[in-house]
């Protein structure tokens, strides 16, 4: 028996960490009997996204793509799980004030992230408290019931060690209870989705499904036109996804307007719906990057929801608002004849939840982060000197005009291919200005005009296509697009912030002799 003899510290630890495992569960249990309260995990998640600086923000998009999100709450896990560890082992030295003080610097970090939410009143702290005194609650008692019976005694004797059996099951015990806690406050928390909401909402009117796709160019490693839905990319500052009823939702067009307006889901749908093909394009995009997508989008125009609203002299901003307290902003003059939406279905059926169900705004020609707010909930229209949008504090720049890019498809980087024949193709973007033209170029070879797809208009990509008789070694192609202006993208390379990447994507490829 004294050879299964366990550390006092080893023991303290995962103490620790039980105890912070049981404070959340129960935490994410409270949380889910109110719509509006939330786990401290993620009012801790959503506090890091607001103040996390610049370039690890887009530091983390380069590593992990539209799964940062994850990586952040892996990242806040691990970090929890190492300080709750801490906490036990403190307190299983006698170091239980310590260990308690920690707690309520869980505590006061929980409540101060709870706080910072959009709309937020003191009982938002509800959860994180309670959750914080389970875990308070948790290591006193262990370490008094360790104690009486000797248990953490530095040499195992025939008396405590049984104990430490008995407590080490216990553990166990309490480890698998916490699971089983935290599962039903997700469950719990799962009545307020609005997943129900969106299956009975009808179909907008007028969209008889997917849309098909105009005059594409098909082929191995091509993308195509429009982009599902499930493949559309997704980068916002949303943790987790807000859930908003279609029948409780309201939008409000507020600000410096003459008539102010209040629409609920059903008077969107009841003004007559249109559709536009528009891509839309992330600030974030790296060259060659797949933050970029094109669907078919169904809404109301906003440029004459804003005539009916009357635009007052002197504004030349239109802020969007989120539900979750996220802002984009974009220029008056952007409403120049372009196909800016109020939007509630996308590529023939309601807005996904991800993507802004049950109402979002589109903007051709501008980067999202500054135009395409999801779960609207206010349109303001005011000026760039009385107010910043989210990003703007954050060193991105106020206008955001998407540039002029150019991707290859076919073949990606390093691909090896038999010489002959082979198609390369990629898509081009300028909106809403269109593109007219794409070239390549083979090593430092002259530009040479591809094939380009029919064009559907300017706030989409264009599909572009070029037959290589590829010869033997290693080639790098070159792309570059042309606008409708006749503007050539520029060589010119430059970094996301503050206003998008430039520069010619470029792929290496090896070509064997057959």
């Amino acid at each position: 028996m004294h050879n299964t003899h366990l550390s006092p510290r080893w023991l303290g630890g995962v103490t620790g960490l039980v105890a912070g495992a049981l404070g959340i569960a129960v935490a994410t249990l409270v949380a889910g009997t109110r719509r509006v309260w939330r786990s401290p995990v993620l009012d801790v998640g959503d506090r890091v996204i607001d103040n996390v600086p610049v370039w690890l923000k887009e530091l983390a998009i380069s590593w992990f793509g539209t799964n940062d999100k994850i990586a952040l709450l892996v990242g806040i896990g691990f970090t929890l799980a190492l300080f709750a560890g801490l906490l036990g082992h403190l307190a299983s030295i006698g170091r239980m004030r310590v260990a308690l003080a920690g707690v309520v610097l869980f505590a006061l970090i929980g409540s101060w992230s709870a706080l910072g939410e959009s709309g937020s009143s003191l009982s938002f702290v509800i959860p994180t408290l309670i959750g914080s005194l389970v875990v308070a609650a948790a290591l006193i008692g262990a370490r008094r019931w360790l104690d009486a019976r000797g248990a953490f005694d530095a040499s195992p004797t025939e008396d405590n060690a049984p104990y430490r059996r008995t407590f080490i099951a216990g553990l166990g015990a309490t480890a698998v209870a916490a699971w089983g806690v935290w599962f039903a406050g997700n469950r719990l928390e799962g009545r307020f989705s609005a997943a129900g909401s969106r299956n009975n909402v009808q179909l907008a009117g007028g969209a008889d499904g997917p849309p098909i796709a105009p005059a594409e160019i098909t082929r191995e490693g091509a993308a195509p036109f429009y982009t599902p839905n499930a493949d559309f990319y997704r980068i916002d500052t949303a943790l987790v996804v807000p859930q908003v009823p279609a029948d409780s939702y309201r939008l409000r067009v507020t600000g410096m307007v003459d008539n102010p307006i209040e629409l609920t889901y059903e008077d969107i749908q009841a003004r007559g719906l249109v559709e536009s093909d528009i891509t839309l394009t992330c600030v974030s995009n790296l060259i060659g990057g797949g933050l970029v997508g094109t669907a078919r989008w169904q809404g109301i125009r906003l440029d004459e929801l804003l005539e009916e609203a009357g635009v007052q002299a002197g504004a030349d901003q239109i802020v969007g608002r989120s539900v979750d307290g996220y802002t984009c902003g974009f220029p008056v003059a952007a409403l120049d004849g372009r196909d800016a939406l109020v939007a509630v279905a996308m590529n023939g059926e309601p807005l996904p939840l991800e993507h802004g169900f049950p109402v979002r705004l589109i903007v051709p020609g501008i980067y999202g982060y500054a135009s395409a707010t999801k779960w609207l909930t206010e349109i303001e229209v005011t000026t760039f000197d009385q107010f910043d949008h989210y990003w703007v504090p954050r060193g991105y720049a106020a206008l955001a005009p998407i540039k002029m890019q150019t991707r290859i498809d076919s073949p990606r980087g390093l691909d090896k291919i038999d010489a002959g024949q082979f198609a390369i193709g990629g898509v081009a973007w300028a909106q809403p200005t269109g593109i007219s033209a794409v070239q390549i170029k083979f090593d430092d070879g002259p530009w040479i005009d591809t094939d380009i797809a029919d064009e559907l208009n300017g706030s989409t990509w264009r599909q572009w296509n070029h037959i290589w008789d590829a010869t033997p070694g290693r080639h790098t192609i070159t792309a570059r697009a042309i606008d409708q202006n006749g503007t050539i993208q520029t060589v010119d390379r430059d970094e996301p912030l503050p206003d998008g990447v430039t520069g010619h994507h470029s792929v290496v490829v090896l070509v064997s002799d057959t």
